[in-house]
């Protein structure tokens, strides 16, 4: 395997409280980071999610996600020759999950590692195994060249496109584990609704039962309602949005939001 998607990242100014929802909810594990103050992040095994503090000029949502591979040199070359208008930047030091920020080739930027990379720590190598029994498995792009973005990571990524029913306009790239949903955008799919702009759309996860997932979120909500998530679907306008994303994300089975309004999709495991 060349390249697996190591990381999801959420920009939140409930960075906290966000890392312990996921860990009650989901059974994430924390991760040591060197400096709590910048990020918590948490891990399902496989899958680190990194959630950071907002700041100023940044707003809170779901915000990139992280490559690892197994040589950024391959990578880079590739994007040379193939993708002349993706680029990337060297990141600091502090970055321990992104020792190298890129851009697809529609704008869509993403973190860039490689295993020997020696500002790697937390999620990077605490998250290398077995996936939980709750995990994320899938993460959802928003963009308006769906076909030349699924070549992109399919070229430069070794990502294994999967096939789709008949008539799904999306694409569906996978590292064996974890999926990369490629949606295409267009303005007319947000009639009577908020108008969401190019990026990423949702998380998926897959858990072992939707009923018993169901119970516990029940259940922590009434232990801790400032964990109470965000409902999709009350009202017309919420309502279109969740048709959607049923139409959009047929890997979903349930869908809400966390208690800062990142998109959520859950299936049980098949």
């Amino acid at each position: 395997m060349f390249a697996k998607i190591n990381h999801v990242a959420i920009v939140s100014e409930r960075y906290a409280m966000l890392a312990k929802f996921y860990e009650a909810l989901f059974g994430m594990k924390m991760s040591g980071t060197k400096n709590p103050a910048r990020a918590m992040t948490v891990g399902d095994g496989y899958v680190g999610l990194n959630i950071n503090p907002r700041k100023a000029g940044r707003p809170a949502a779901l915000d990139h996600f992280g490559i690892e591979v197994e040589d950024v040199e391959t990578v880079f070359g590739r994007m040379r020759t193939l993708y002349p208008q993706a680029a990337w930047v060297q990141r600091p030091s502090t970055r321990p999950f992104a020792g190298i920020s890129a851009h697809d080739p529609d704008g869509n930027f993403f973190d860039l590692s490689q295993k020997n990379m020696t500002n790697r720590h937390a999620s990077y190598v605490e998250n290398d195994g077995e996936q939980h029994a709750r995990c994320i498995t899938h993460v959802a792009l928003r963009t308006l060249h769906p076909d030349e973005m699924a070549r992109f990571y399919s070229d430069v990524f070794e990502l294994t496109p999967l096939n789709s029913s008949t008539g799904d306009p999306n694409h569906y790239l996978s590292d064996g584990k974890m999926s990369l949903i490629i949606i295409p955008w267009k303005i007319d799919l947000y009639m009577g609704q908020s108008i969401l702009p190019t990026g990423l759309d949702h998380i998926g996860f897959t858990v072992e039962s939707l009923a018993q997932f169901k119970e516990d979120l029940d259940e922590i909500v009434g232990v801790n309602p400032v964990m109470n998530p965000i409902p999709v679907g009350l009202g017309k306008e919420q309502g279109k949005r969740l048709d959607l994303l049923k139409q959009q994300c047929p890997m979903g089975e349930f869908f809400f939001s966390d208690p800062d309004y990142t998109l959520i999709a859950v299936r049980q495991r098949q």
